[in-house]
């Protein structure tokens, strides 16, 4: 799992942010559940995945907070 730079974030729209989102937290349940049945031996996958969904959090502020006003 590569690292999301918010450079690349910015330049998507809020529906784009939010789809792809939910494509990471589905991805965290996935390497979470992984990790709990032993399939996955890189942990550093969870720690990525959650930052990724904390910078789209971010963003998404961002964009609605810019637009609003």
């Amino acid at each position: 799992m590569k690292d999301t730079k918010a450079k690349e974030l910015r330049e998507k729209s809020v529906p784009e942010l939010e789809t792809l989102l939910v494509e990471e937290r589905a991805a965290l349940y996935k390497a979470r559940r992984d990790l709990v049945f032993r399939q996955i031996t890189d942990t550093s996958t969870i720690k990525v995945r959650r930052h990724n969904i904390a910078r789209i959090l971010t963003i998404i502020d961002e964009k609605k907070r810019g637009s609003n006003g």
